[in-house]
């Protein structure tokens, strides 16, 4: 399916701010990016860079007075996300070198404290895609989601005692979980067609069967376009902008994600 995604933001800049955005996806296997557009009023120098994690980030400073971001692009997706149930576990030495930062403990993702809890959950599956498949099932039915009412980053210990939270803290959760059965986890961040309220959109992906797999707590099923722009360990690595200096004020964040028939010549 082909998809028109774009992002706004507007900020009220009262000293020169410098920000590093991570706005742009990226073409890959899942997604082919066709037409792109990124706007910056005022206009300034923007340097980018490629991150750890292959993330496409920018660096700039903003000038005095309001400052807006305005990325749109259209691009070619999966209109399902890809499952496989009963695909194996990867043995810790089969695994690819760039998963294993995904098997750690990170600072949302407290996943040594999730030991006993995921075996739990997990008693008798075969290990790999159905273990997954059962940790989302147990937070779906234990976390409410309660989107649009998350302003803090939380733990996903913290989630686990609160019982309620946004799309990213249950990310977190699952990503813990997973990680605690030694199967490598990470967080995405970018957009999901159909999602209410509209806004950015946080899952995460697990590595199992030699692939990278999609899970998302929030949704009854994987149906829907995803467009994925960030990738990383937790919420910290994949922040859509990070601004330095006395804080800014954020005016808007405005998020569309419709349907289209594709590019045009």
């Amino acid at each position: 399916m082909w998809l028109e995604a774009s992002s706004t933001l507007e900020f009220n800049i009262e000293t020169p701010s410098p920000f590093v955005l991570m706005l742009r996806p990226r073409s890959g296997m899942q997604q082919w990016i066709a037409r792109e557009e990124y706007v910056l009023s005022p206009s300034v120098p923007a340097v980018e860079f490629t991150d750890s994690f292959g993330n496409l980030c920018q660096r700039l400073v903003a000038p005095v007075g309001h400052f807006s971001i305005r990325i749109s692009v259209v691009i070619e997706t999966a209109n399902a996300s890809d499952t496989a149930p009963g695909a194996p576990f990867v043995d810790i030495q089969q695994l690819p070198d760039e998963t294993l930062p995904f098997l750690h403990p990170s600072r949302y993702c407290d996943s040594d404290h999730f030991t006993e809890m995921a075996s739990s959950i997990v008693a008798g599956l075969t290990p790999g895609y159905d273990q997954c498949s059962a940790i989302v099932d147990y937070i779906r039915k234990n976390i409410q989601y309660t989107p649009g009412e998350g302003e803090q980053n939380i733990s996903a210990s913290e989630l686990n005692g609160l019982g309620r939270g946004v799309c990213r803290d249950m990310a977190h959760l699952g990503i813990a979980c997973c990680r605690a059965l030694a199967i490598p986890a990470r967080m995405v961040v970018g957009y999901l067609e159909g999602l209410e309220p509209m806004d950015l959109h946080a899952w995460f992906e697990a590595y199992v069967g030699n692939r990278w797999y999609t899970f998302d707590p929030t949704q009854a099923d994987l149906q829907g376009g995803r467009v994925a722009i960030a990738f990383g360990r937790d919420a910290a690595d994949v922040a859509i902008y990070t601004q330095f200096g006395p804080p800014v004020e954020l005016l808007n964040l405005d998020v569309k994600v419709q349907e289209t028939q594709g590019p045009t010549r």
